[in-house]
């Protein structure tokens, strides 16, 4: 018996599964959209429209996103200085690092690290993360800015 052919949603939408996991594990290297699109033979144009409809954000902004998310634990541990935590994250800039990181955070990643350094102790690793999770797909509310 032949096996039923696979869609090409379903067999696109596992390609795009596997540049997301790819950035989950990989975040911390230089990725860019072509190199993703290359690894999955779509172009780059295609994975980013593709990507946006199924995820919600640009490959670029659940990169940036991961990217923060591993910054705030680092500098939850308050042993690194934020420039050592912008490229140990894969950013190649402290400017859009920052600027990324309050966006995402509601405050620069040197005020997070005097703030959150004793914030999460005595809390279980799981609940740490959910509780200091950056926002996605919005920029930080107003007052979390001030």
């Amino acid at each position: 018996m032949k096996p039923a052919p696979v869609s090409p949603n379903l067999r696109e939408l596992a390609l795009l599964r596997r540049v997301r996991d790819r950035m989950d594990r990989e975040y911390a290297q230089p990725l860019d959209v072509e190199e993703l699109a290359r690894g999955v033979g779509l172009s780059a144009g295609h994975l980013s429209r593709q990507f946006r409809l199924a995820y919600g954000e640009s490959p670029y902004s659940y990169l940036m996103t991961r990217r923060i998310e591993r910054a705030m634990a680092l500098l939850r541990r308050g042993d690194l200085s934020v420039t050592e935590v912008c490229f140990e994250v894969g950013c190649s800039s402290l400017g859009t690092f920052s600027t990324r990181f309050t966006e995402l955070v509601g405050m620069p990643p040197s005020a997070y690290r005097r703030e959150a350094a004793g914030a999460t102790q005595g809390m279980p690793p799981c609940v740490a993360r959910q509780v200091t999770r950056p926002i996605r797909n919005r920029e930080a509310p107003e007052d979390a800015k001030k």
